[in-house]
């Protein structure tokens, strides 16, 4: 999807303000659902994925499972509300030596595992909004001593409400970040 387009800075797949936050994404949900809410404790819409088996309910990006993301930058972001209840999120990447691998993590696992083509973290959530930052080319290093190439999808499963996904070319500081990417919008003074 975004092989061929000149990456830097940030590069966002999901925004919960925008006029489509699916855009480019697909959902499955069987005993639960995926829709844009408001929440009270940052006062704005976000996007809600619930329900009551987590394998089952998810949103995957992109649509088309035959394609790819093509994403080269190497953060990913996740501005995340804390549901209390079950979360996981996988990521789908290609190292230098041509091979798929998954990261995936989730609130309800203690120990991280290594395996041929997946690596199964742990998460740990505060309450309320967290912003979760992976690197990427870090974790593949780590796991696999192989070389990040690039993310080929990403998939959120319930349970959790959604500001933003983006992926990013370094970790920014909040001072750094674009008004629109923090999780609180700036108060718009009146005259």
């Amino acid at each position: 999807m975004f092989k061929n387009t000149f990456q830097s800075g940030f590069l966002s797949i999901l925004y919960s303000l925008g006029s489509k936050p699916l855009q480019i994404w697909d959902k499955e949900v069987v005993d639960g659902h995926v829709k844009r809410c408001h929440d009270d404790e940052i006062q704005s819409n976000v996007l809600e994925v619930v329900g009551a088996n987590i394998q089952s309910t998810y949103i995957t990006c992109p649509a088309d499972l035959s394609a790819t993301l093509g994403i080269k930058l190497p953060f990913l972001v996740l501005v995340v509300k804390n549901m209390k209840k079950y979360f996981s999120f996988e990521i789908q990447i290609l190292d230098d030596k041509n091979v798929r691998r998954r990261f995936r993590a989730s609130n309800f696992q203690s120990v991280t595992r290594v395996k041929p083509y997946i690596c199964t973290m742990p998460l740990k959530m505060d309450d309320g909004w967290n912003q979760i930052q992976l690197n990427l080319a870090d974790l593949t290093r780590r796991a696999y001593g192989t070389n990040y190439a690039e993310t080929l999808r990403v998939q959120i499963h319930a349970n959790c409400r959604l500001r933003r996904i983006y992926f990013a070319d370094r970790l920014y500081s909040e001072e750094e970040l674009p008004p629109e990417f923090k999780l609180y919008l700036p108060v718009q003074q009146k005259a």
